[in-house]
């Protein structure tokens, strides 16, 4: 019996190895976008990651086993020149070959545009455009593009496994043919096509310096990418597309149960006040309508000048605001500035997932513990 036991497991030790061995070469460029491919990836391979999520995206500095894992991607995801700018020119000469996904610039991701000034009224979540065509009931979630993945989150109807799979060359329920036909051809995302021209034609809806570019941190949007990822796994790797569309509808469910138990959290301190200390949590913030009062700076890529500090202070004295978020790679003594006089706490708060080990459960744990830091700075 023992004998046996041992020859099994050698087998299926064997049999695994040779699948990681056999799955595709697949980079992303943060942790939470590496978290989502992942789990769809979760028991076949595993991806690279370039950036550390210890460190802010906007300046890193390529190292020699990034630039290694780029030229041997066969498969690479990356958010946009809007968030990581360096990585265009890095993917041009390194991943020629790789077909390369910019998750800011498909159609079915859902933007926001950079919020303006030091302090967010409630309104503003509400009085952009393109926020009104998809945000007219936020709870309904018709506002995330959600019904048109969940129109009952009971039974997701339209991730089931049967029903979205009969056919993985086509992916309708992907929504696959109108997310990249007007894209200049992404069904075949040659890297040729995407960025030959970086004129980005195919970017045209998309200007870089337009949107917010911290769309991960919006579930819907990561609903989105877990049906893409899947895609564009199987495109390149017909063998495991089961596995990979198996995942992301495990992935969705995980989501749905997360966005729950998030909205839970948030319920037992709605309608408090907080100042954040970079503008990049509006996506979080209109996921579970729990907007932000302001921010110390409007990206990690600068340091606000005085007046925005003194803007940001006399509100939270004025207003009574009862928390002040800080992020771990950032001057915290700038919070304690904004904060003297005042009985505001500070939490710290990270949309990169500072501290949590990259992988499969980095982004739910990420979504969670933005709740929980904002929950204990409010109570």
């Amino acid at each position: 019996m023992s004998r046996l036991f041992t020859t099994v497991s050698a087998i299926t030790l064997l049999t695994g190895t040779a699948a990681l061995a056999d799955a595709p070469k697949v980079v992303a460029d943060i942790a939470p976008v590496h978290s989502l491919v992942s789990r769809v990836m979760d028991g076949i391979g595993k991806p690279d990651i370039i950036v550390p999520n210890e460190t802010s995206p906007h300046d890193y500095r390529l190292r020699p086993t990034d630039a290694e894992a780029l030229e041997n991607a066969g498969l690479v995801f990356w958010m946009g020149e809007g968030l990581t700018p360096w990585m265009e020119r890095a993917l041009d000469s390194l991943s020629g070959d790789a077909t390369v996904i910019e998750l800011l610039a498909l159609d079915e991701t859902n933007t926001l545009p950079f919020r303006e000034g030091a302090l967010f009224d409630a309104h503003d979540h509400n009085d952009h455009d393109d926020r009104d065509k998809e945000h007219d009931d936020h709870d309904d979630h018709d506002d995330h593009g959600h019904d048109k993945e969940h129109d009952d989150h009971d039974d997701h109807d339209d991730h089931d496994h049967d029903k979205e799979h009969d056919d993985h060359d086509d992916h309708d329920d992907h929504d696959h043919d109108k997310e990249h036909d007007d894209h200049d051809d992404h069904d075949d995302h040659g890297h040729d096509k995407e960025h030959d021209d970086h004129g980005h034609d195919d970017h045209a809806d998309h200007d870089h310096g337009e949107f917010d570019p911290h769309a991960w941190l919006s579930t819907d949007n990561a609903r989105i990418w877990l049906n893409v990822i899947a895609a564009k796994l199987s495109s390149i790797d017909p063998a495991n597309a089961g596995g990979y569309f198996a995942n992301a509808s495990e992935a969705i469910t995980e989501l749905d149960a997360l966005d729950k138990e998030v909205n839970e959290m948030l319920d037992t301190v709605r309608g408090g006040k907080f100042i954040v200390f970079h503008d990049a949590y509006q996506y979080f913030e209109t996921v579970y309508d729990f907007p932000a009062s302001g921010a110390i700076s409007m990206s990690d890529a600068s340091d606000p000048g005085a007046a925005r500090i003194a803007e940001i202070a006399d509100r939270i004295h004025s207003e009574n605001i009862q928390c002040v978020l800080s992020e771990p790679q950032f001057n915290a003594n700038m919070v304690d500035t904004v904060m003297a006089g005042t009985e505001a706490k500070t939490e710290v708060i990270d949309p990169l997932g500072f501290g949590i080990e990259p992988g499969v459960s980095l982004y739910t744990k990420l979504i969670k513990g933005m709740a929980t830091s904002l929950v204990n700075c409010l109570r």
